[in-house]
């Protein structure tokens, strides 16, 4: 019992509690990382992340309202619905800034315009009539094995739920992906020079339609990570400008997948942090926007920090990134 007692007694501290709430609140984070990840390792910039996020978050919080099936096949279902939702979002960018080789920054803005907090998602949200009910099933920890109460480690490694199991494993298969494979290889030689690849016969085109999509894909799962996790219900805006910390992830990441998921987690840790100082009667007066504020605080640090073509150079970015790519005739 006493040792029961003191594993309750450590699993409640302040950096346990704000450690695990990091890989609550990174998740979605990691998951519209990774996908912004692979778009740009193929040279395509995509800042229509948030509004892909949103719809992401409407479709998968309609599809779980809808699906009428046990609780683990609903949020299956409602995973892959928010994923096909961003993908489709996705492929509108692709469209533009592949095929008319439209501006990739023009594009992803007006995308974002077009299904963000004042757009898509919200018209979809109001016209499904899903505000105001909580979600009839959401994501909840596993305690895998029974671990869930051991001390430290069974909060943040053995009591998440199965998004997060999810986004390690997409770390992981990414990274293998990218390092090991043919497709990933090709992928990155892609990013780097389009042209060299077209030579050496790898469809430029087709990498970089296939990885927006995939990007625009985990985009909706991340913003599903909100409205079936985090706050389960639908409110216009709900992923509070996440897409935008994810964009801004991927270079603070220097384009690498297990770098993001340490990044993920640490601007994850700011977004817990208000609610945590709260919680315990700790802000001592300090207004808790100041602290909410924090993760856009990093997130202007890092775009100013790179803003410069020789930083992003050194810092591995793809060469051709936000470069239309123009076949030669031969």
């Amino acid at each position: 019992m006493t040792a029961q007692v003191v594993a309750s007694g450590i699993n409640d501290s302040f950096v346990v509690i704000i450690v695990a709430s990091a890989v609550l609140y990174g998740t979605p984070l990691l998951f519209a990382a990774l996908g912004e990840l692979l778009a740009e390792r193929s040279g395509v910039l995509n800042l229509g992340v948030e509004g892909m996020m949103l719809v992401g978050a409407v479709m998968g919080f309609w599809a779980v309202q809808r699906l009428d099936a046990a609780g683990g096949v609903s949020l299956a279902g409602a995973l892959v619905v928010a994923a096909v939702a961003g993908a489709a979002m996705a492929l509108i960018h692709a469209f533009l800034v592949v095929t008319l080789r439209a501006n990739q920054i023009v594009s992803g803005l007006a995308l974002t315009i077009f299904a963000g907090a004042a757009g898509l998602s919200s018209y979809l949200g109001n016209d499904l009539n899903l505000s105001g009910s909580p979600a009839d099933h959401a994501f909840s920890g596993l305690d895998v094995a029974s671990l869930g109460d051991v001390p430290v480690l069974g909060p943040i490694l053995f009591d998440q739920s199965a998004l997060v199991y999810l986004s390690w494993a997409l770390v992981v298969g990414i990274g293998l992906y990218l390092a090991r494979t043919r497709p990933g290889l090709n992928l990155r030689a892609v990013g780097e020079s389009p042209a060299s690849a077209d030579a050496m016969g790898i469809g430029v085109t087709a990498y970089r339609y296939a990885h927006t999509l995939a990007g625009g894909a985990l985009a909706g799962i991340g913003g599903a990570c909100f409205s079936l996790q985090i706050t389960p219900q639908w409110v216009g805006g709900l992923t509070g400008g996440a897409g935008w910390i994810a964009v801004a992830l991927v270079i603070f990441a220097f384009w690498r997948p297990d770098l993001c998921l340490v990044g993920a987690y640490l601007f994850g840790a700011f977004s817990a942090l208000p609610s945590t100082l709260q919680a315990r009667g700790w802000l001592g007066g300090i207004p808790s926007e100041v602290f909410s504020s924090l993760p856009y605080v990093m997130t202007v640090v890092v775009l100013v920090a790179v803003s410069s073509g020789a930083a992003k150079r050194r810092l591995g970015a793809p060469a051709a990134l936000g470069i239309p790519y123009v076949r030669e005739e031969r």
